[in-house]
């Protein structure tokens, strides 16, 4: 329908996508993370999850992972809703995007949860184009590359995220 040209919101680049679309180079790469309450020093990894409450959105791929580990399941609307069931001890983990949870552990450091581990299975963030953009991805991808060299995509990072999250 040619509405749009360019989508901006963290949109991973993955191969059935890219059948369809056009991606920048990637300007960011964010991993699932197991997120716990700050008082909990037992839950280590993912695998240590099994029997516990996560807080899930129902139809989210993160939520495979944690069925896959054995977690049961808590359905939630969002990612403001799971944390605050974890800031509340009302379940036991949740596990989001790491960029989100950077990003409210940055803007609210008071909360009272933490980071225990990272999914291996990073996703890389692009602009997605339509199919044949070539000139309009070119653009893109000189001042990715500008943004890179100079700099300003780890800035941009360490503002908004508290650490590097380009790379």
């Amino acid at each position: 329908s040619k509405r749009f040209d360019v989508i901006a919101n963290q949109v991973g680049i993955r191969p059935d996508r890219q059948e369809k679309y056009d991606f920048s180079t990637p300007y960011t790469v964010s991993a699932a993370v197991l997120t716990v309450h700050k008082d909990n020093n037992t839950v280590k990894d993912f695998k240590d999850i099994k029997g516990l409450k996560a807080a899930q959105t129902l139809t989210s791929n993160l939520t495979d992972i944690a069925r896959k580990n054995g977690a049961e399941i808590v359905g939630v609307e969002g990612f403001n809703q799971a944390v605050d069931l974890l800031a509340s001890k009302r379940v036991d983990v949740t596990i989001n995007d790491g960029l989100s949870v950077l990003d409210l552990l940055h803007q609210k450091p008071e909360m009272p949860i933490k980071i225990v581990a990272k999914d291996p299975d990073a996703a890389h963030n692009g602009f997605m184009f339509r199919k044949g953009s070539k000139e309009l991805v070119d653009a893109f991808n000189k001042a990715l590359d500008d943004m890179a060299k100079d700099g300003t995509l780890t800035k941009i990072s360490q503002n908004w995220f508290g650490e590097d999250v380009s790379k």
